[in-house]
């Protein structure tokens, strides 16, 4: 199955390290963080959740839930789990799918059959409240994930639902952002932008952040 953005995140019900798990009765009205991982007891993965427990409070500022997944079944994850508070000094405080029978690396396409022919690679979804897939990142199984991307590109996404705006790159929160080019009015550019804007060219307007 191939997933663009857009498209609405396939619902699914699954065991997790936290017992059968209804996906979308679980997300609620959360923003959801779905990563996968190639196998527990890794180094790699090990470090990747023990560092998205510490984000749970960055998390929780923006309304984002996160579950992991891989093929591992649910008993081999719970043993995991103690392994990473223990090497991580943290606590998960997210459920990790056990996708033993591959049902849900299937819907989402996590199993590249270059990299492991039964071993998920490291996908990465972020999904809105409507449940609609808003950004895929996938790395290599050797490379670990910029947690701090994906929370950046969350309060990019939050930000331009609310307001008239793009946000260029390298932005983070408080930086200025651009004015859309389907934005030409100038009546409605003075009510959307109070703080007014530069334009070193006539497609380029920047203005602040208007939440700030």
């Amino acid at each position: 199955m191939t997933i663009r953005l857009g498209d609405t995140a396939p619902d699914f019900e699954q065991d997790s390290s936290i017992g059968k798990l209804h996906f979308y009765a679980w997300a609620g009205d959360s923003w959801v963080v779905l990563f996968s991982h190639p196998a527990d007891f890794t180094p790699v993965c090990t470090t990747e959740l023990g560092l998205t427990a510490k984000l749970k409070p960055e998390f929780d500022k923006r309304n984002v839930k996160a579950i992991a997944l891989s093929v591992d079944p649910a008993d081999k994850h719970k043993d995991w789990i103690k392994d990473i508070e223990d090497t991580q000094k943290t606590v998960v405080g997210f459920p990790i799918v056990a996708d033993a029978d591959k049902s849900v690396s299937t819907l989402y396409d996590m199993i590249h059959p270059n990299q492991s022919e039964t071993a998920t690679v490291r996908s990465l979804f972020v999904i809105d409240p409507k449940k609609k897939v808003r950004l895929m990142i996938t790395y290599p199984m050797s490379t670990g994930r910029n947690f701090d991307e994906v929370l950046r590109v969350i309060d990019a996404l939050q930000l331009t639902d609310g307001y008239t705006v793009a946000t260029p790159g390298n932005w983070k929160d408080g930086d200025d952002v651009i004015i859309p080019l389907s934005v030409q009015d100038e009546a409605v550019i003075k009510q959307k932008y109070p703080k007014g804007y530069s334009a070193p060219r006539p497609y380029l307007r920047i203005t602040p952040q208007p939440n700030k």
